[in-house]
């Protein structure tokens, strides 16, 4: 997972974050229009529309969110700015906002910790998902036979009736309770033991329709885009709960079609109710007992419910929540976007007014030469409107908009400031300085890293000065033999990687670049494990040793084994760990009386040689058996048992 991040770009891994932190309240708003429309609806099929093409929403949201902010090149460090104006007393003095600006940085720290945590969120779920379609597969190869002819002449009459003309494969089954459709292109529709001799043949019509119903929806497809999102998206409870409404109404739609067909619907209710005492069914499958039994009972034999009567209630709390969704997505959006803090500063207008007679003496005053060579942004009182404007356009900002304006006399960029970036050759737009002056960047940290030999570009920058780079931190790494360039120190000081670090691996025998410094460090190799492997005679190079840390190789694994009479190579070693020899293993071999190469034990292990099997082949007599021989008689399965072959 860390080795994944270090591939996210710092633009692409803020803009990701704040993408996800923004979904809380869009799929909220979402979740809250969904349920007020689905209030609003009579028709079981137009809830179920609205319930998909709001998931379809959901999805969206955050990749839109995503591109926009990934097009805003300084979004969190305008969202650090924002935030400080946001939570800014109306009477505080700039030197108090220079203070607040220095406190932000942590905001933007946790945005890779919150990535992580969603990767890992994503991934874990990812093999949820995919352990089930495959464990539907097995079962659907192991443990499924074709219907006999008088349940497939029914389901062919069905399937004329519904006028499906798709491929559908009907099968009879064992580890289902209740009838399933599991496919997409192909579907098998799967009828249970249980269901063939528990039914009656009206009953057995009904769930029978129902399944093919969800065929001719395209309602797998559906539940496959609902598990995806569902795994994206993960962390947002509406989603979960729009996922459950969605399936709800799905096999409503599916039982009034089921009903349409058949034409019973008491017969169908008692279908449902039997089946309820069988429930089971895999979550990736439509079965035809998912959903709230008493709901749709009563639906499917027309009776009147409280859903009618609390209609009102679901249509006033979705409104309540959308207003609270949207309350939230404005003050988000007035802390990631500095234009959204025109309140506050004008909120701040009566108070320098009020000071400005105080200030004009010192305008007026004739500098000294002191202050004449080192202007300081805090030695003067700050200037009129009309002033600060004329003179940032004269430090080269020509055109900033009155929101521009805003964000940068709240951060305190002067034209001093302006000027100094454009004499280093930097030309940033109002977003850039905003951003650089918030992350505390000054003209005396740029030309240190320039003075070490870097160029680093506006974004660079900003990046190296978000994560702690100094002066200091690059001298010491170039001390140890690392010459990294302006992206590689930035994956260096996000590793950890330190001076000290590289100087111990570099005792060790190591002789390492800055991209072999960062994958020792993501696999967590530590300087007194290159020792246990030196120590057991091994000539390892950077690239061994992370595989053999990849592996889990230890010094005491190679120990025991050399102990055993090898000398095995780093290659060999994470060869035999790959394939899990083990020196118990190898001590079995060796107490059968062979003598095994490396080669052979691995080739052994692969194959599944065990002790068992050399004793089961020398009780059938054979002598001078050799591992090759071992192999070959497993390979052509000689030894097998009747039962097995």
């Amino acid at each position: 997972m860390t080795a994944l991040m270090n591939w996210i770009s710092p633009n692409a891994m803020h803009a990701l974050g704040w993408a996800l932190l923004h979904f809380f309240w869009q799929g909220t708003a979402l979740a809250a229009l969904a349920a007020a429309a689905m209030a609003l609806c009579c028709r079981t099929s137009s809830r179920y529309l609205i319930g998909v093409a709001t998931l379809a929403l959901m999805l969206l949201a955050p990749l839109s969110t995503f591109f926009f902010c990934l097009q805003q090149h300084s979004a969190p460090t305008t969202v650090s700015s924002s935030l400080t104006t946001v939570v800014r007393p109306v009477t505080m003095s700039m030197p108090a906002l220079t203070s607040r600006d220095a406190n932000s940085r942590p905001s933007l720290d946790a945005i890779p910790w919150l990535v992580e945590a969603w990767l890992l969120g994503v991934a874990l779920l990812s093999l949820r998902s995919a352990g089930g379609f495959f464990w539907l597969e097995r079962e659907r190869r192991r443990q499924s036979s074709v219907v006999s002819e008088q349940v497939l002449d029914i389901c062919y009459t069905l399937q004329g009736r519904l006028g499906i003309d798709r491929t559908i494969q009907y099968c009879e089954c064992k580890w289902l309770q209740a009838p399933a459709v599991i496919g997409w292109f192909r579907p098998i529709v799967f009828l249970p033991v249980s269901a063939l001799t528990g039914l009656s043949e009206d009953q057995l019509h009904a769930v029978i329709a129902h399944e093919l119903a969800h065929i001719q929806r395209f309602d797998p497809f559906v539940n496959v885009f609902q598990v995806c999102v569902e795994t994206l998206l993960f962390y947002h409870p509406a989603v979960w709960w729009l996922n459950q409404r969605i399936r709800t109404e799905r096999e409503h739609c599916c039982d009034e079609t089921a009903v349409a067909v058949c034409g019973d619907p008491v017969e169908y209710a008692r279908a449902l109710t039997l089946m309820e005492e069988w429930r089971s069914a895999p979550a990736f499958a439509m079965a035809a007992n998912r959903g709230p039994l008493t709901e749709r009972i009563v639906r499917v034999l027309g009776l009147k419910t409280i859903g009618a009567g609390m209609r009102s209630v679901g249509l006033t709390g979705s409104l309540l929540c959308l207003a609270a969704a949207l309350a939230a997505g404005n003050a988000l959006l007035g802390m990631t976007h500095p234009r959204l803090a025109r309140a506050g500063f004008i909120a701040q207008a009566p108070t320098q007014s009020a000071q400005e007679p105080a200030a004009k003496p010192a305008t007026t005053a004739k500098p000294s030469a002191a202050q004449s060579a080192n202007p300081t942004p805090t030695s003067n009182p700050v200037p009129s409107g009309s002033s600060y404007i004329e003179a940032m356009k004269a430090a080269g900002l020509t055109n900033p908009s009155v929101d521009e304006l805003i964000a940068l006399k709240t951060q305190g960029v002067t034209p001093e400031y302006v000027r100094e970036m454009h004499d280093l050759g930097l030309h940033p737009d109002a977003d850039g300085l905003v951003g650089m002056k918030v992350q505390g960047i000054t003209p005396a940290y740029i030309k240190e890293l320039r003075a070490l030999g870097f160029n680093p570009d506006q974004d660079q920058i900003i990046g190296m000065k978000v994560q702690g780079v100094t002066a200091d931190y690059v001298k010491g790494l170039k001390e140890v033999g690392i010459q990294p360039d302006a992206d590689d120190i930035v994956g260096l000081k996000v590793q950890g990687v330190t001076p000290e670090y590289v100087r111990e691996l570099r005792a060790q025998g190591l002789k390492v670049d800055a991209d072999d410094v960062v994958g020792l460090k993501v696999q967590g190799v530590t300087p007194e494990y290159v020792q246990g492997l030196r120590a057991q005679g091994l000539e390892v190079n950077s690239d061994d040793v992370v595989g053999m840390k990849v592996q889990g190789v230890t010094p005491e694994y190679i120990r025991d084994i050399r102990a055993l009479g090898f000398t095995p190579s780093a290659d060999e070693i994470v060869g035999m760990k790959v394939q899990g020899v083990t020196p118990e293993f190898i001590k079995a071999l060796q107490a059968a009386g062979f003598k095994p190469t490396i080669d052979d034990i691995v080739g052994a292990k692969v194959q599944g040689i065990t002790p068992e099997f050399i004793d089961q082949a020398r009780k059938h007599g054979f002598q001078n058996l050799t591992i090759e021989k071992l192999i070959e008689l497993k390979h052509l399965g000689l030894l097998d048992s009747k039962a097995d072959l």
